[in-house]
């Protein structure tokens, strides 16, 4: 039985190094063979080849210490020397298993650095062959090897004391200044620094970040490794981590009272007491602390921002000082800003942010003053009046950050403006607008006092203007910019009760009472002429040739709506068809909000009706949409579709290509919307795009209405001939 132990001096040594933690080289050096052996099974450890790597010109100079070399050789250990670590791998195969003629049985690495795994790639192994890693932390996640290798801890199974850590993280004062001196707050990286870091003292048993969570415009914008920001979900993104989150008032002294309560009542417990102490914070408030954690005989840490911590803390004889920003990994905006200003090309989600709060007020209080551009001051007190920073202070920071990533610009005289051709600025602007929009053209249209919220978010997946890489993806992303736009102001979110259930309060948007309606629904270049903005108002007296003229959309659609409405019900023989199945089938023809006139057209011509049925399958109501054959309209709507299927039929039989063009020489009434009845027809899968062939149609001749139309309908499913 082969099985062989390589213990990665170096590795080993400087862990415990970095951790503060002494041990006896001897007991460490036997202790792993004699180990080793005994994973192994084996029933002596001269039947163990153990291995000592390590670059030993290292150690020959450290006078008044013991020489590894000698311990590990005394212990009984082949001494492999690798001056050029890179070579690592290479080394032990030359020296160790390239002449060795079995396979290995039983493998055990002694590190904690994946320098040792092309090693394991390239021995030769047997499909029994045990590989295991004893290290101070699993370096195997992430590998190919995290599912093949037994991770096992080096200070459990040798019985070393591992130092037990405790971290308290003033977040709020990091944060805030970090965010001074121009880096960009990656909370992904923020939490794997921190953590990386405390582990670099020992075990961590406790880990807490303190900041007045959930109050708006207290810390600097924080966002992901994508660069959205996700202020919100930092506190869940800490407990994920294992770091508490702990909530405290905004303002300086709240955090240091609270921290320093919690870190005396930690270490007041002789049993429970942790042996390191880390506190991230640069306030001098701390040194009373300080002195009393040191005088137990504890280890104390000060994680501070260079520039930002005070002298006192930096000048403790009995403290070690090291800087967040060496280690944490951060960007500064400046950097980042080429990147940003490129995010128009990039479909990463944009989601609504401080940034999109500074864009939506600055427009907000220029539109008020009447100007395009702001002095910092106007700007900072709007900002603190409409809760988009908490002081002042706050507001210059987040002005400045502004700047810095070029969503602001200053001008000579010091006054600010936005940057249109920014992404920041230009997606929240379309947003912005697209929204508050709707909102205003539905209330007009409809003359409601407000909208459902799950109707808004219907409308809005059919937005044309927000249709784009990123955005308007589904209805989460949908909600988190309604939201955002009720916390700007722009929107009024309110609980009414339902129509159906008094007891229920269901969430419905207007616009407040200092937005004018009229103003916000101005319509696009492409939207409905002025005359129709009443048309509702008298939708029974306007005849369906009127109607063609006056809103050809709403003309079309109801077409649509007819001839799909009467397939489903006929086909499956129902009384009614879902109307949101009906929406959701119909939404590429939808422009300007169509569908809901043409419903509401259709409704006042006595054509349809609108109702909420029961729903076989389901406990609720569903609402849903009948066809009433006999109205004077569904009968001309139907008449022409049956017109038109008989012309297909006339074409089908005689063999003649259907395309646009052709159906338009056979057609005898020249009036007919050719390319509508070729788009219905399509949609309603009568007629299905040849292969190959670039607008040319195949009839689907058993179709259930193509069936009816011809005079043979049966109530066999159809299938294609």
């Amino acid at each position: 039985m082969a099985a062989y132990l390589i213990v990665d001096v170096d590795d080993l040594i400087s862990r415990f190094s970095s951790r503060n933690m002494s041990v006896d080289l001897q007991e460490l050096a036997v202790g792993l063979r004699g180990g080793a052996a005994l994973a192994a099974g084996l029933v002596s450890v001269e039947k163990l080849r153990a291995v000592a790597v390590a670059n030993w010109s290292t150690y020959r100079t450290q006078a008044g210490r013991p020489n590894p070399q000698f311990i590990f050789k005394a212990a009984g250990y082949d001494l492999c020397d690798v001056p050029v670590r890179e070579a690592l791998a290479d080394v032990l195969i030359i020296n160790y298993f390239s002449y060795d003629p079995d396979p290995i049985d039983e493998l055990i690495l002694a590190t904690t650095s994946r320098d040792m795994l092309p090693l394991i790639r390239r021995i030769k192994r047997t499909r029994n062959t045990r590989v295991r890693m004893w290290g101070s932390e699993d370096v195997l996640q992430g590998t190919e090897f995290a599912n093949q290798i037994i991770f096992q801890p080096l200070e459990t199974l040798l019985g070393i004391k591992t130092n037990h850590v405790s971290v308290f993280i003033d977040f709020e004062n990091i944060a805030i200044s970090l965010a001074q001196n121009g880096y960009m707050l990656d909370i992904d990286r923020m939490i794997s620094g921190f953590i990386a870091q405390a582990r670099a003292y020992g075990s961590i048993v406790k880990m807490a970040a303190y900041a007045p969570w959930g109050t708006r415009g207290t810390l600097p914008p924080l966002v992901d490794s994508q660069g959205r920001e996700v202020a919100e979900d930092v506190p869940s993104r800490l407990m994920l981590a294992n770091i508490d989150p702990v909530f405290n008032l905004p303002g300086k002294n709240s955090a240091d009272l609270r921290i320093a309560r919690d870190v005396l009542m930690d270490a007041s417990h002789p049993h429970s007491a942790s042996d390191v102490y880390i506190l991230a914070s640069g306030d001098r408030d701390f040194s009373q602390v300080i002195n009393s954690i040191v005088q137990s005989g504890k280890t104390v840490i000060i994680w501070g921002v260079r520039g930002s911590t005070s002298r006192q803390l930096a000048n403790h004889p009995s403290v070690t000082l090291e800087y967040v920003e060496e280690f944490l990994n951060l960007s500064k905006y400046q950097e980042s800003l080429a990147q940003t200003t490129s995010a128009e090309a990039n479909d990463t989600e944009f989601l609504p942010s401080q940034w999109s709060s500074l864009v939506i007020q600055f427009d907000r209080l220029a539109k008020q003053l009447e100007t395009q551009q702001l002095t910092l001051a106007e700007l900072d007190r709007h900002l603190v009046q409409m809760g988009v920073v908490a002081q002042t202070e706050r507001g210059d920071e987040l002005i400045q950050q502004a700047i810095s990533l070029g969503v602001l610009r200053q001008a000579n005289n010091g006054k600010l403006s936005l940057n249109a051709n920014h992404p920041i600025v230009e997606k929240t602007r379309v947003i912005a607008e697209a929204i508050t929009r709707r909102v205003a053209n539905t209330l007009m249209t409809r003359g409601w006092a407000y909208i459902n919220y799950g109707f808004l978010l219907n409308g809005l997946a059919m937005e044309r203007d927000i249709t784009r890489p990123g955005m308007n993806q589904d209805d989460q992303w949908r909600s988190h910019w309604i939201d955002a736009l009720v916390r700007e102001r722009l929107l009024k979110r309110e609980l009414m009760p339902h129509r159906n259930n008094p007891d229920d309060l269901v969430p419905v948007i207007s616009l407040p009472p200092d937005i004018d309606l009229s103003e916000v629904a101005r319509p696009p270049g492409d939207f409905l002429p002025p005359p129709l903005q009443n048309i509702a108002d008298d939708w029974v007296h306007l005849p369906p040739n009127e109607l063609a003229v006056r809103d050809p959309k709403a003309f079309n659609m109801a077409k649509r709506i007819v001839v799909s409405v009467e397939q489903f019900t006929s086909f499956r023989k129902f009384a009614w068809c879902p109307l949101g199945s009906l929406h959701k089938r119909l939404r590429p023809f939808d422009e300007d909000m169509a569908f809901q006139r043409a419903v509401e057209y259709l409704e006042a011509q006595g054509a349809v009706i609108v109702d909420e049925y029961r729903n076989p399958q389901s406990e609720f109501a569903t609402k849903g949409i009948s066809v009433l054959n006999a109205s004077p309209l569904a009968c001309d709507i139907l008449a022409e579709r049956d017109a038109f299927v008989r012309l297909l039929l006339r074409m089908y039989e005689r063999n003649v290509v259907i395309s646009a063009a052709t159906v338009r020489h056979e057609l005898e009434d020249e009036t007919m919307d050719v390319a509508l009845w070729m788009s219905i027809m399509e949609t309603e899968n009568v007629l299905n795009p040849v292969q190959g062939r670039s607008g040319q149609y195949s009839l689907f001749r058993t179709h259930h209405t193509v069936k009816m139309v011809a005079g043979d309908a049966t109530s066999d499913k159809p299938s294609e001939a």
